[in-house]
């Protein structure tokens, strides 16, 4: 990976992340589960420190470097695996992580904030309402990260 495309995809990914958690405040507004990700990470940060000694940033802050490495992770392994034009390679990856966010993630970020949300977020009050706002976020994502690639000019990188 040549380091014009590495910062190509970081920048992608930032932008892919802002506009998944954008997405994840107006399905709150509709009547989704408010799912503010970098509050649920603080929060998970502060479980077992006295004192709350995290600020919401650094929950923020880990909610971008995440999105960020899972543009790293799609332009160095999964783009050239995964058939289509952009928009549904953006689908597939944003079921992708959907389906790997409500099976590993969500329960074991859940467990470090102390609580438990279950797979699939099967131990909230609402579980359809989560997977679908999950979902629509995931698939916002992926959508957002495939054309930012795409008008970046990243290639698609061969192994």
């Amino acid at each position: 990976m040549t380091a014009s495309v590495f910062f190509r995809t970081i920048i992608s990914g930032f932008i892919a992340t802002f506009v998944m958690a954008m997405v994840a405040f107006l399905l709150g507004g509709m009547g989704f589960p408010a799912l503010d990700i970098g509050y649920i990470l603080t929060e998970s940060f502060n479980h077992s420190l006295p004192g709350d000694p995290y600020h919401i940033i650094f929950g923020n802050l880990a909610y971008n470097i995440g999105g960020i490495l899972l543009a790293l992770v799609w332009v160095a392994f999964l783009q050239h695996r995964i058939p289509g034009k952009w928009i549904t390679q953006g689908l597939i990856y944003g079921l992708i992580i959907s389906v790997v966010a409500g099976v590993i993630i969500s329960p074991f970020v859940s467990l470090a904030a102390g609580e438990n949300f279950g797979i699939f977020y099967t131990n909230t009050w609402f579980p359809g309402l989560m997977i679908l706002a999950g979902l629509f976020m995931h698939l916002a994502y992926g959508l957002t990260l495939t054309l930012c690639l795409r008008v970046a000019g990243v290639p698609e990188l061969d192994k």
